[in-house]
């Protein structure tokens, strides 16, 4: 009841106040709608107990200010709002915006805002009044039915929503302007069933409503033909049912094209063939899979005794697919299997067979060999073809094949030994760097029975941490001081001794060990480093190899800081090196997760420089701090031209950069003159020292 200013006395004018008061709140409650005012001169503020309740705040328990409201602001709309709210107090117009508050438990709430100021006589903002909204739930409505519309707009299935009195288009999905050919724009625009379903007539589309009301079913079934735009049909099979749609009756057809299954007068029959084929091929490549391939070679064995011939089988293996995986994800790795696929399929001749036996091995059975050469000429062009680059979205992948081969008769009769050879081959095609191809031999066997055997050995060396770390010294020759040292590992097996890291590494990275190899020796070194600097020597810098699966691990930055903080192990301590051919396999992913270590204030070094494909392009955007000259460059210094040519080019480009330099390998004062009088004053090598286990590395430092 308003108030009556002639009428009233001053208690019946408050109990009028209150009772409207008491209504705005109660309004206030159930709208999720909470009042406030703030005075632009004090900063204090005013909040109605709602207020309080959407901060999950005791109401009245403490004084609100301005200050208060900008806390539970998220980061990213503290700066926007602020900037409203300055906004408003120079336009002075009334304004409303959205925001999102984290509350002391962490909960997350959508609000939004509508705020006035309020000016004294002088025309000065003297007061901002408003009202805060709790829209949590309407923001998670309104994201679920964003969601629901984009499966609905993204389904495979044509999708179409038609007015139910005047049959045109009120919504139609992508799915079915791809199919029809039309734009969304042409079908919305007055387009009904008819444009499309040339053999559909009104009187037809009375009886499908009639059946449809009189089953009382969920949905009904129909079969048609639709007409493309460009004139070509397609038969579809329809779900129709009844809804409501933007106020208004409607009905909802979803439809599928089978055309193909209408083709053939026997459905039992195709369903059966398509069984079998699926039982028989790879779905993802649709080439003949390990249960057809056996039954392949089988056939090839029969039709090789009875023509008295000789076949090939080629067992192909992608080099380092894991990585793929590891670093860009399955869905990328899957369209790289079907790129690999298809190149495959124009290497072989006509009378060949490939399958795909599962993950990234392939095999190919050339029948009917008369010489080696003609082997030879398929596996060359193999790995010719693989050097082109695959691009997918913005990623440029280089891969390379090793490729394993065993002869019938020759290696083997029975396609257990012919398939088991070729892969032994295949491993020594590993072994002998990759991208080549290697024919079986009976020495093979035994070597592979090794791997094996080491493979086994290698995963109890980590079960039992039977690594040692060893530390090469790290030189500045202008100074002659100790600038730091390289961890490098050592595997103690118990009785073969000491297994240098050529023998297992490279296996150790196949087999997905080398991560738990990386962190057993980090943990070593950094407990040994601690160690030094406890006691008064000065070991620099350590310097640690990080493999990139390493890096790719989730928990990697986590790790490495839990490490540190368990020995007391200083970040201005380490270094961490990355090979230049592993960066550059995925230059984009490894800029973004090495960025992740550099932020966290580590630097970064590139090892083996030189040895791989970088481009300037890439390697400026990397966050490193200095370039490692591979040995290969070194050795033959200084009596090759083109290693001397090569080592002052890195030199000049690492100064042009600003990047750190250290050369590896260094073992003859010449070569140290030639470094030091081009400008790399750092070096590492057997000229100053060997690996050295602990107790004579501490010797070392002692005595340098």
């Amino acid at each position: 009841m308003p108030i009556d200013i002639e009428k009233d006395d001053v208690e019946t004018a408050l109990q009028k106040l209150k009772a409207r008061e008491d209504s705005f709140r109660l309004l206030e409650k159930i709208n999720k709608l909470g009042s406030w005012e703030v005075d632009l001169r004090t900063h204090q503020a005013i909040w109605s107990e709602n207020s309080y309740n959407i901060y999950e705040i005791k109401p009245f328990s403490i004084k609100p200010t301005l200050e208060l409201f900008f806390s539970f602001l998220s980061p990213e709309d503290l700066v926007r709002v602020k900037a409203i709210m300055k906004e408003l107090l120079t336009t002075h117009q009334a304004n409303s915006f959205e925001g999102t508050v984290i509350l002391k438990s962490g909960k997350k709430k959508n609000i939004l805002i509508n705020a006035q100021v309020l000016l004294d006589d002088n025309g000065i903002p003297v007061k901002l009044i408003g009202t805060t909204k709790d829209i949590t739930e309407q923001v998670k409505l309104e994201q679920k039915s964003q969601e629901l519309s984009s499966i609905i707009e993204n389904s495979a299935s044509e999708i179409y929503v038609v007015e139910y009195d005047t049959s045109k288009y009120l919504y139609v999905n992508k799915a079915a302007c791809e199919a029809l050919g039309y734009t969304k724009e042409e079908m919305l625009a007055g387009m009904t069933i008819f444009d499309i379903n040339k053999d559909l007539t009104p009187k037809m589309i009375d009886e499908l409503k009639k059946n449809y009301q009189k089953t009382k079913q969920p949905y009904l079934t129909n079969q048609s033909i639709h007409t493309r735009k460009d004139g070509t049909s397609y038969h579809v099979q329809s779900y129709i049912q009844r809804i409501e749609y933007d106020s208004k009756e409607a009905y909802v057809i979803f439809d599928s094209d089978v055309t193909q299954n209408l083709l053939v007068s026997d459905l039992v029959k195709k369903q059966s063939e398509l069984l079998l084929h699926q039982a028989n091929h790879d779905t993802l490549t649709n080439l003949p899979n390990r249960t057809l391939f056996q039954k392949q070679l089988s056939e090839a064995i029969t039709a090789a005794k009875k023509t008295n011939t000789n076949f090939a089988l080629l067992f192909i293996d992608l080099d380092h697919f894991k990585d793929i995986n590891d670093t860009l994800g399955h869905h990328i790795g899957d369209i790289v299997l079907q790129k690999i696929s298809s190149r495959l399929q124009n290497c072989i001749r006509e009378d060949d067979s490939i399958a795909r036996l599962g993950g990234d091995e392939f095999t190919i059975i050339m029948h009917d060999i008369k010489k080696l050469t003609d082997i030879a000429t398929v596996a060359n062009k193999i790995i010719e073809t693989m050097k082109a680059p695959i691009k997918i979205s913005s990623n440029m992948l280089h891969i390379t094949t090793s490729i394993g081969i065993s002869i019938y008769p020759e290696h083997a009769h029975d396609k257990s030994n012919l398939l088991k050879y070729a892969d032994t081959a295949m491993y020594k095609a590993k072994e002998k760097g990759r991208n080549n191809y290697q024919l079986y031999s009976a020495g093979m066997s035994a070597h592979a029975y090794k791997r094996v055997v080491m493979e086994n050995s290698l995963r109890i060396a980590i079960k039992e941490k039977q690594f040692e770390v060893y530390y090469q010294p790290q030189i500045n020759i202008l100074s002659n001081q100790l600038t730091g040292m390289e961890a490098l590992v050592r595997w103690h097996h118990p009785t073969l001794g000491m297994v240098p890291p050529v023998d297992f590494i490279s296996l150790a990275e196949e087999l997905g060990l080398i991560v738990e190899i990386d962190r057993i020796v980090m943990a070593q070194a950094m407990a040994q480093f601690s160690k030094w600097y406890k006691n008064g020597l000065f070991p620099g810098k350590l310097s640690l190899n990080l493999a990139m699966a390493q890096l790719q691990q989730s928990d990697f930055i986590s790790n490495l800081f839990n490490t540190m903080d368990e020995f007391d192990f200083q970040k201005e301590w380490l270094e961490l090196e990355v090979t230049e051919t592993q960066v550059m396999n995925n230059p984009k992913l490894s800029i973004k997760r090495l960025r992740r270590v550099h932020d966290s204030g580590i630097n970064i070094s590139v090892d083996d420089f030189g040895t791989g494909y970088s481009s300037l392009s890439y390697l400026k955007k990397l966050p490193i701090h200095k370039l490692k000259i591979d040995k290969s460059f070194i050795n033959d210094i200084p009596k090759d031209e083109d290693d001397i040519a090569i080592t002052k080019a890195i030199i000049a480009l690492a100064k042009s950069l600003n990047l750190g330099l250290i050369a590896e390998g260094v073992e003859t004062e010449e070569q140290k003159e030639f470094l030091l009088q081009n400008g790399c004053d750092c070096v590492q090598g057997y000229l100053y020292s060997k690996p050295l286990p602990v107790a004579e590395m501490t010797k070392f430092l002692k005595s340098f």
